[in-house]
């Protein structure tokens, strides 16, 4: 059989579904239920190619069969995670000690600003905030020293959101 891919191809590629569903049912023996036109396409030409060149050697095929044989293909997931039962001793939880506002950061965290040229950094601490080796007990404390006079410590350093961002 002397087969025009070309010719074939344009022909089925004018074919209505149900027409190919017909013309797949006579190429394979067998009807199909699928309805995507393209993918009807790509089977019946390819089986029709098959048909006309030949298919695999038997060589290829055994190949083949051993490569599917040697692949650990699972058919159904697993009931349970594997780890579940692992998980809840290997977590742990711990509760960082917090003062309350979260535009403050985690103790032992050091929060930066450049004031004046100055580049200024400020430790978190569980109780307070560490500036220059003394502890303040808030930051609005913290920027008082550094400016000298009364102002808002979160604005100072840039605290305005949650987390310290900005």
């Amino acid at each position: 059989m002397d087969l025009n891919v070309g010719k074939e191809l344009a022909a089925l590629n004018r074919m209505s579904v149900d027409t190919l569903r017909a013309r797949y049912a006579e190429v394979f023996g067998e009807p199909t239920n699928g309805r995507h036109k393209q993918w009807l396409v790509r089977r019946i030409i390819w089986r029709m190619q098959a048909l006309a060149e030949g298919d695999l050697t038997e060589r290829a095929r055994q190949r083949a069969a051993e490569i599917a044989n040697d692949a650990d293909i699972r058919r159904k997931a697993p009931k349970s995670p594997p780890a579940a039962a692992d998980a809840a001793t290997r977590t742990r939880t711990c509760h960082l000690p917090t003062n309350g506002d979260r535009r403050v950061p985690i103790p032992g965290s050091v929060i930066t600003r450049v004031y004046k040229g100055q580049s200024l950094e400020v430790q978190v601490l569980a109780d307070g905030f560490e500036y220059e080796g003394e502890t303040y007990k808030s930051l609005s404390a913290v920027a008082k020293q550094i400016t000298g006079t009364h102002c808002n410590g979160y604005h100072f350093f840039r605290l305005t959101k949650e987390g310290g961002a900005k």
